[in-house]
């Protein structure tokens, strides 16, 4: 297990562009790697992983995305696109070039891996590699919305709701999200589990975060609609993992089989051993998957 938390790391907040500044971390030397987070979590979820990759020989960012935790929560508009992941993938590719990165690897979870994605394809000669984590293309999801998806994953099509997710999750937000369950506090890491509750007790991020999962049903479903009927692809190597202990494989199969019809140069993956916040739950068996595929 790492040590204390996120040591040797720099926080900061960059000003993207577009009246958005993310919150995140650095730390490190060597080639970039940015770590995408998914919901309700921060960037302080990979608060195990990245001294990992830094000790690997990696320059580490983690970022909150945009509507999430520390960094801003822009005004949406009734298509919901600044939530979009086409929105939050240039934020990234603007921070990353403030930093001094032209090009990076990318790994994403849960709803970061959907922001991974929309880098690696608007963004093909920024991104070195693409690992997705617990993850399949939105549409691919939806074309498999049968029963059984409907009733372990309602929460997409509740959050695409007007007003009640908001009214629903902010009237008690940790009974919504479980945060106060025993063992919880230890198990995320209590600075981790800190920042996530500050990130779900306020309204502005809560809207923000659901603004995410509208944006998804929406405008980032067509984009990759329009990707596949064009025949644009992932590029660079990617790699796919997923939770063993969550439901992603017994939705859908083995989750390389659909994203070899995204990818060109698919490098396999697997299942690791944890639960759903894998980088909280298995951060050596995660790191020990990302670095050899990093390094190739």
């Amino acid at each position: 297990m790492t040590g204390p938390f996120f040591a040797g790391f720099e926080e900061s907040r960059v000003d993207v562009g577009n009246d958005v500044v993310l919150r995140l971390r650095t730390g490190g030397a060597g080639p970039p790697v940015v770590l995408l987070h998914g919901h309700p979590r921060t960037h302080t979820t990979w608060h195990r992983v990245a001294p990992l990759l830094v000790a690997a020989g990696h320059t580490v960012v983690c970022p909150d995305l945009r509507g999430y935790g520390g960094s801003s929560t822009p005004t949406t508009t009734p298509d919901h696109a600044p939530y979009s992941k086409r929105a939050m993938a240039g934020d990234i590719v603007a921070l990353m070039r403030t930093l001094g990165h032209d090009r990076f690897a990318v790994v994403g979870h849960d709803r970061g891996s959907y922001v991974a994605l929309r880098t690696a394809l608007d963004h093909p000669d920024a991104v070195t590699h693409l690992a997705a984590l617990d993850c399949i293309p939105i549409v691919e999801h939806l074309e498999r919305a049968d029963a059984r998806f409907a009733t372990a994953w309602w929460h997409w099509f509740f959050f695409a709701q007007p007003e009640k997710p908001e009214r629903a999750i902010s009237a008690d937000p940790e009974g919504w999200y479980g945060s106060l369950a025993p063992g919880k506090a230890e198990a995320m890491g209590e600075e981790n589990h800190a920042d996530h509750l500050a990130a779900i007790r306020d309204p502005a991020t809560v809207h923000a975060m659901i603004e995410d999962y509208r944006a998804g049903l929406g405008v980032d479903r067509e984009a990759e609609e329009a990707d596949r009927a064009a025949g644009r692809r992932v590029s660079c190597p990617t790699l796919v993992l997923w939770s063993a202990r969550d439901d992603l494989e017994q939705l859908h199969g083995d989750p390389r089989l659909i994203w070899a019809e995204w990818t060109t140069d698919l490098r396999g993956g697997g299942p690791i051993d944890s639960g759903h916040h894998m980088a909280e739950d298995a951060p050596e068996e995660l790191v020990a998957a990302l670095v050899p595929f990093l390094a190739g």
